[in-house]
Formats: structure tokens, sequence, C-alpha cells
């Protein structure tokens, strides 16, 4: 199943994109007009900071909440939200696939995050955690294919928790363009997507669904060839929508 478009709880329509969209999106910015990478993934790692607070209520700080990350911008993403929930005292465990493999932001995500009281693990030591919740950061909209080896391994891990599960962008191994799975996949709780609702969200696997604002300005979109609405986030960076 797909959608074209979501809406908010004001009423206000949000056109979805595909993962191809997407990439032209983030390349445009990237290239062209800003935010840089490393911006984009510092507003979409606060925002999936403050989802998590948001969702696990006034006494966050006892919860112990495991980000699984993997080697791209998603897993970038959730390194750097872990970091934020560190910072305010969390009580948080990272998780990367594969440490050797990180991209160069990521990358510096993870050494960033290594000056915090955080703990990093690798995906062997899984099974001696016992989460309040997961976040979810092992692959994003760039899914090609059934997940494998490590990322197979933590999705099937989350799947055998009880925890409830927060998705960053997509649930990892749910295709963001048509909703299809082409293997195993997490099923979230929620789901946080950045910038624009993809267009395969509109299954059970997501969950409730967010959209987090990036700071992506409109003049990317209309490169794009796309028309956002004025005013979409209102006053706030992290809004509800549905189909």
């Amino acid at each position: 199943m797909t959608s074209t478009s979501f809406f908010t709880s004001a009423g206000v329509e949000v056109p979805a994109v595909t993962a191809d969209q997407m990439r032209d999106v983030d390349r445009i910015a990237i290239e062209e007009t800003g935010p840089n990478l490393y911006q984009m993934m510092e507003n979409a790692g606060r925002n999936l900071a403050a989802t998590t607070i948001r969702l696990l209520g006034d006494e966050w700080r006892d919860d112990t909440i495991v980000v699984l990350a993997g080697t791209g911008g998603n897993g970038g993403g959730g390194i750097c939200g872990a970091r934020h929930l560190a910072n305010r005292g969390g009580e948080v465990v990272v998780v990367v696939s594969d440490e050797t493999r990180l991209g160069e932001v990521p990358a510096q995500q993870l050494a960033t995050y290594r000056g915090t009281s955080g703990r990093a693990l690798g995906p062997g030591e899984l099974d001696a955690l016992d989460p309040s919740l997961i976040v979810d950061a092992v692959i994003g909209y760039s899914l090609s294919g059934p997940p494998r080896r490590a990322a197979l391994h933590m999705i099937e891990w989350a799947l055998n928790e009880e925890a409830p599960v927060l998705s960053l962008d997509v649930p990892s191994g749910i295709d963001s363009t048509t909703g299809g799975a082409p293997g195993a996949h997490v099923i979230a709780s929620q789901t946080m997507t950045l910038a624009l609702p993809k267009t395969g969200l509109d299954v059970a696997a997501v969950g409730d669904l967010w959209l987090a604002d990036i700071g992506i300005p409109g003049e990317t979109y209309r490169r794009a060839g796309l028309q956002i609405p004025v005013g979409l986030f209102g006053d706030e960076f992290i809004v509800p929508i549905s189909s």
C-alpha cells in the first residue's frame, strides 16, 4: 500500500515522496542549498531524542534505551540522538552493526557519542541487554534487498523483545516507497520520519507516525519539483501525521 499524501492533525496536506525523490532532496540540500549532512543529521538526532523522551514520559531516565544503528545516515541519526539522551542523564546503549563500515559522518557521530556516559556495544552483545525502549536506526529509506548479516540479527533481536520500538524515518526492512518487505522487518510502535513522509509508510509496521523537521528550506523542495505547504510544522518541530 502506498500513499501520495498524509495529513497533520491540523488538516494540512503533506505530500509523500518515494525513496528516489528523497535522495534527490538530500542531494540538492547537500550540494546546492544546504543544510549540509552534519546539520541535517544533528536536527534528526535532536528530534529523535525529544520523541524518545515524550514516548517514555517523565521518568525516562530510569529506562534503558537501546539504539540499534546501521552504518549509513540513518545510523548516524540514531547515534546522534543517543548522544542527546546521554547528555541529559539517560541510560543509553548504542549497538552499531559494523563499526568498521561506518560512513564518515556517522563515524564522527560515534566518536562524539563516546564522550558521553553512554555505552557502545557490538551486535554480539545484544542478548545481555534488557531494554525499556528500542530505537531502530538500522537501515532507513535506502533499503536494497532483504536485511542480512548483522542488520538481520539486530532486527530479529528487536522482534523478540517485549520493549516498544521507535523507528527513525522508516522501520528497518520496510521498503519506503512501496511499503513492502523483502525479508525480516521491524514492527514499530512509533515511527519518526524525516523531512517528508515516504509513500510506503501507510502500513501497520509503522505504528503511530510523526514527521520531524530537519531544517530543509522551501527552495530545496522547489528545485526537486515538490510543493510544500507554508507553515507545515506550525510552532513545532515534530508533528503527528496520518494517511
